[in-house]
């Protein structure tokens, strides 16, 4: 391949949605779908309504006013990041990896893909599991929900292992953000769950939790380690990260 293809190639090159693109995406879907529930009772979404082409980021990956409560808090995640790192040049990629890509196929999209280019990536699944604790089964590697009324259940699919799937899911798919190979699979990458309101976290014993910087962190380690914090705790989490590339 010549110079002159391989310098073409790299000019027409277009990174997925991002950024204040994608927040303002989000922010239509998040309307538009609202709107629906509001003039049909949600019987029109719920039905498969008739979406404007090129509007939906989500699809119909998840029932009607789920997509709407998950929009919700990843405008405002965006939003956060956005406002809070935009000077060092972050890169925020909201549901990436919806469907099947290059052979990989995940449950749930990825809800943020976070690029710090040249210098870490960071992943954040965001669920809610509503008024419970969440809690780590030691023996077994699992997440399960503990709820008011009592008893546990498991978390399935496992968010941990979701987590890890999206790390292969990015080696495979690395074309997609312009990354080479080693890019792709040698960046520092964190891998974090993100806990919504009501849904917290049980206290759990001292030799799971993680200094990162002056902070200490819940790590659990299956197929590789992931964070779980609160969603007050997003930001402190990423200074905190990033701090360790400075």
């Amino acid at each position: 391949m010549s110079f002159a293809v391989v310098q073409q190639a790299t000019t027409n090159f277009t990174l997925p949605i991002h950024n204040w693109e994608a927040l303002e995406q989000l922010r239509k879907e998040k309307d538009f779908l609202s709107n629906q529930a509001m003039a049909a009772g949600g019987s029109a979404i719920a039905a498969g309504a008739f979406f404007p082409p090129g509007l939906l980021l989500f699809g119909l990956a998840y029932s009607p006013m789920v997509r709407v409560e998950k929009i919700a808090r990843l405008e405002k995640v965006t939003t956060l990041l956005l406002e809070n790192f935009a000077d060092q040049g972050i890169q925020v990629f909201p549901v990436q990896g919806l469907g099947e890509t290059q052979g990989v196929k995940i449950h749930n999209p990825i809800d943020l893909f976070i690029r710090f280019p040249k210098k870490t990536h960071i992943f954040l699944s965001i669920r809610s599991k509503g008024d419970s604790e969440v809690v780590y089964n030691e023996s077994k590697e699992v997440l399960q929900i503990k709820r008011k009324r009592g008893g546990l259940s498991l978390w399935h699919p496992c968010p941990l292992v979701e987590l890890a799937d999206y790390k292969v899911w990015l080696d495979k798919n690395r074309a997609l953000f312009g990354l080479s190979s080693r890019e792709a699979q040698k960046t520092p990458t964190a891998r974090v769950l993100v806990l919504w309101h009501p849904t917290r976290s049980e206290d759990h014993n001292p030799h799971l939790y993680s200094e990162l910087g002056d902070i200490k962190i819940l790590a659990l380690r299956r197929k590789g380690t992931a964070f779980v914090i609160q969603e007050e705790e997003i930001l402190n989490f990423v200074r905190a990260w990033l701090s360790r590339f400075e």
